[in-house]
């Protein structure tokens, strides 16, 4: 819930975002009500960031947006939903324009679906991810670092990061539960964070 609106509190803390990655003109897919988009006092190089979801389109293919629209792409917690991330972030780099950054969030499988599949919170997550492990309980398990490493588009990559600050790992024993979906509350984030640039 609100998962852009808690990156915001690690988001303001490095210069980057407001200097370099959500400047110009952009994008916010899979946003919902909850796009970074409202945040312009936090990011004042932010000219406009238009929100993307279900009523607009398929947001793998972006079918009716043109190659090197935006200055910036910014999707929260949608590419698992997709039934082929490669393809959904080849599409989110083709409308980005040369020097522009796409900053992606999703959510981590250890610390999201912690062991279960299919998730156990989220019925439409068609994949889950990790940034890396040499194996993973989940059947379909996608490593991030050999996703993006596979892209066909030429990028830098900026920052892969496991967004666990505010995970509280001993919660679920201190509750008496198995499983307990930490982004049901106000601070917890389950994500890894990347951000690319469009090198060409």
């Amino acid at each position: 819930m609100h998962e852009s609106s808690k990156s915001v509190f690690h988001k303001i803390k490095d210069s980057r975002y407001a200097t370099r990655y959500i400047v110009g003109d952009g994008i916010d897919i899979g946003a919902g009500e909850d796009t970074i988009g409202q945040y312009y006092e936090f990011f004042p190089l932010m000219r406009s960031c238009r929100g993307w979801d279900l009523p607009d389109g398929d947001a793998q293919m972006m079918a009716s947006v043109a190659d090197a629209t935006f200055d910036f792409v910014h999707s929260s917690h949608c590419l698992e939903h997709m039934r082929d991330p490669k393809e959904a972030l080849e599409n989110w780099l083709r409308i980005l324009k040369p020097g522009g950054h796409l900053v992606c969030l999703i959510p981590d499988e250890d610390l999201y679906e912690q062991g279960a599949w299919p998730s156990p919170f989220n019925d439409d997550h068609k994949h889950s991810f990790t940034i890396f492990k040499k194996t993973s309980w989940s059947p379909v398990s996608i490593n991030l670092t050999q996703l993006l490493s596979s892209l066909s588009a030429d990028v830098e990559i900026k920052k892969i990061e496991l967004m666990d600050a505010t995970f509280r790992y001993q919660l679920n024993q201190r509750i008496g539960v198995e499983r307990f979906d930490q982004t049901r509350t106000t601070v917890g984030e389950c994500a890894i964070e990347f951000v690319l640039k469009k090198i060409g």
